[in-house]
């Protein structure tokens, strides 16, 4: 990225922090600043892009390490659990990302304005590449609207649409038009993984998710990890856990009722798994993160 054009996004990243906090006046725009490092973060990214403008953040999924700095860029390309860090931060300098939602119907949309859409392919749900210039000056305009309120129901949609436009002609694109293409196995996998989310409480039935990828259980177990780094079981069970710190964060509810409602049968099983994931029991682990609530980050 140029260098003016790194600084000037920078600018409006702190500005607008400043002025909002996380959540922009724009739908699907969100930002992060930190003036440390973090310790893991658990979320759920969805189809987005993700930009740092300044520090450096690492995320995993499942056993795969994605770093990006500043002038670097994620995408997300499906709704996947992972564990992130911020891990280049000071006062002086702190951390300024944003994530901006990507629209499947929108990419699928402009897929028709393509000479040619490429073979269908299954690529792993996130990526890092190097932010384009050519993306600065659209994403720069869209902070611009946060001033003037009035405009973004006319004007956000339109430079979305020019944004997603880029990208899909970038080196992102191959990505991307997995996600517009009906037939793709990456579309396949998320109908999938749309599924599992709907009842993740459910017993898992891989039979059932390959039916409905039209696939064999063998072919769709393949592509599944292939896009996600995890089995569907894997998937499933980073879900359920997720779902249940959100649960002891918003209500401290009583823990075996929690591991009830997320699907487990055995209390010991939701507490060992637990620990497992987030290091500390989840009585425990509740009352920690009540008492230093850290906030979501998408970017």
């Amino acid at each position: 990225m140029e260098n003016d054009a790194l600084a000037l996004l920078k600018a409006l990243i702190a500005r607008q922090w400043q002025a909002r906090g996380r959540e922009a006046l724009i739908d699907g725009l969100l930002l992060t600043s930190a003036a440390a490092p973090t310790g893991p973060i658990h979320a759920v990214y969805r189809p987005s892009l993700c930009v740092v403008a300044q520090g450096a953040k690492t995320s995993m999924l499942g056993n795969r390490a994605y770093r990006y700095d500043e002038g670097k860029c994620l995408i997300a390309s499906m709704e996947v659990p992972i564990r992130a860090e911020i891990t280049r931060a000071t006062p002086d300098l702190p951390y300024l990302a944003f994530s901006l939602a990507l629209d499947p119907a929108t990419i699928s949309d402009l897929l028709l304005e393509l000479d040619g859409t490429g073979a269908a392919s299954t690529e792993a749900a996130l990526a890092v590449h190097d932010f384009g210039a050519d993306l600065a000056d659209p994403l720069c305009r869209l902070f611009a609207l946060c001033d003037r309120p009035r405009d973004i129901p006319v004007l956000a949609p339109l430079i979305r649409r020019e944004i997603t436009w880029i990208l899909l002609n970038g080196p992102m694109g191959p990505t991307l038009r997995q996600i517009g293409l009906a037939g793709s196995p990456m579309a396949r996998i998320g109908r999938t993984i749309a599924c599992i989310r709907e009842g993740f409480a459910d017993q898992l039935n891989v039979r059932q998710l390959a039916e409905v990828a039209g696939m064999s259980p063998a072919t769709f177990h393949r592509h599944f990890k292939a896009v996600t780094a995890m089995t569907p079981m894997q998937y499933q069970k980073q879900l359920r856990l997720q779902e249940a710190r959100r649960l002891l964060l918003a209500d401290r509810a009583d823990i075996a009722r929690i591991g009830y409602a997320i699907g487990y049968e055995s209390p010991s099983q939701f507490s060992r798994e637990y620990r497992r994931l987030f290091g500390s029991p989840p009585g425990r682990d509740g009352k920690a993160i009540r008492s230093t609530f850290a906030p979501h980050i998408d970017a």
